[in-house]
């Protein structure tokens, strides 16, 4: 009865979000509070709900959202963190390099292409990412007159694989659901994410030999990239202070693989230092705050509500009870390859429904099944990210419709020209974090 409970709470839940009639902060709250209700009045009538009780069902909730508050809080001040990065202009010189560099070449435009969405890519927005990239690279193709199903596919690729940070999204979700620390999944993933990147810099050499022997090298007024600046925020451009910020930014980053402090705790000593420093007015301080509030308090709502949601699907034994049925369906022989299956069935499983749905709902009975095998939960939260640059390509991605907007292509046909290339992104990340031991090929207890 447990089994059947909990499927139809997870199925319910996806069913909800995906067709828009919940948004995933609301489903996230009263759906599981709604079964544990359910469950509970089934209780006098089934012995496998007996235990479930209402007092234990606020400690249940309590509980998960103790486990994710320090997600929560870092989610929360990394976006603010990278927000006031954009706002000082640390970026901006970035951009306008790679505009110089790259000139008439085709192939420079298509490499200065990765380059500019891998760094504008840090602040973990894919909308705000497409929107600087397109109108920064979108001018050279069409002057060049580049096929804009290129720009579009390698800027999606690059977005996909920095998508992995902890403040981008999936990450924070697979810690919150799965309730381990996100830096010890994207620590030991940085190095399949680096060999990601160099393959996506191959697509891009190889997509700009092409055009280069197509079309040649053409002598470019690129002036308009003196104009570009990326914050949205007018007056707030602090270029004098731009090596502080580089040095405060690369420091953040060491401390951060280094572990020297909790991640919330860099975050925010992060942020607070940088205000401080690039804005010292007080009303300054609280209108960058509040214009990039919205952004980050969406998500850091979502896994504070996920923490209900994973406290009363652990609490109430649904997991453990799914779990053992999926252990007697998976067949014997395949079990202690979870990890890698977890990788493969991430890029369909997320590219049909959203990641709230996959992390929230499927991803905790797939580790819970996997702990009989003596794979470790957050190996399978490593492998459970592989397929975001597959995810990226669902219909179900807003930003993927702004994309294909700004570069003027079909969705269709983007999703054509740009898959086969996302698959073998993610398969370059399974077999690295395989080959280095980030999870294992193989289980034996």
């Amino acid at each position: 009865m447990l089994t059947v409970l909990g499927l139809s709470m997870i199925i319910c839940f996806m069913y909800l979000i995906m067709s828009r009639r919940l948004s995933a902060l609301v489903a996230l709250t009263l759906i599981p509070i709604l079964f544990a209700l359910i469950s509970y009045v089934l209780g006098f009538y089934f012995d496998s709900l007996s235990h479930i009780q209402l007092v234990g069902l606020s400690e249940m909730m309590l509980d998960g959202i103790k486990k994710l508050a320090p997600t929560g809080v870092m989610l929360l001040f990394a976006i603010l963190y990278f927000a006031v990065m954009i706002d000082t202009g640390l970026f901006d010189p970035s951009v306008k390099w790679i505009l110089k560099q790259v000139k008439g070449d085709p192939l420079k435009v298509t490499l200065g292409t990765i380059t500019l969405t891998l760094i504008v890519s840090l602040d973990g927005d894919g909308s705000t990412t497409y929107m600087i990239c397109v109108a920064a690279m979108l001018p050279l193709y069409r002057r060049l007159q580049m096929s804009p199903l290129v720009m579009a596919c390698l800027m999606m690729l690059s977005s996909g694989v920095m998508n992995l940070t902890p403040w981008g999204g999936p990450t924070a979700r697979a810690a919150s659901a799965l309730h381990v620390d996100p830096s010890d999944i994207f620590v030991p993933m940085i190095l399949p994410m680096l060999f990601a990147i160099g393959w996506i810099y191959f697509i891009g050499f190889m997509y700009g030999r092409m055009e280069r022997k197509r079309l040649g090298i053409i002598q470019l007024d690129i002036s308009h990239g003196d104009k570009i600046q990326i914050s949205d925020n007018p007056g707030v451009n602090r270029m004098d202070l731009r090596w502080f910020n580089a040095l405060l930014t690369l420091g953040l980053m060491i401390c951060l693989i280094q572990g020297v402090l909790p991640m919330p705790v860099l975050f925010m000593i992060a942020l607070c230092i940088a205000l401080m420093v690039n804005y010292p007015d007080l009303d300054m301080q609280k209108r960058l705050i509040a214009s990039h509030s919205g952004s980050a308090l969406a998500v850091a709502g979502i896994v504070f509500a996920a923490g209900i949601f994973t406290g009363i699907l652990s609490g109430t034994g649904m997991v453990d009870a799914m779990s053992r049925q999926l252990i007697d369906i998976i067949p014997a022989s395949m079990g202690p390859f979870l990890a890698p299956l977890t990788a493969i069935i991430s890029m369909p499983l997320t590219f049909f429904m959203s990641n709230d749905a996959f992390y929230y709902g499927v991803l905790p009975v797939l580790a819970d099944a996997a702990t009989h095998y003596g794979i470790h939960p957050v190996e399978i939260a490593r492998a459970s990210i592989i397929g975001q640059p597959v995810h990226l390509l669902s219909p179900l991605v807003p930003s993927t419709y702004l994309l294909c907007g700004l570069a003027g292509i079909e969705l269709g046909d983007h999703q054509r020209f740009t898959l086969k290339w996302a698959i073998v992104t993610c398969l370059v990340m399974l077999l690295t974090a395989m080959l280095f031991g980030i999870f294992p090929l193989y289980s034996s207890l």
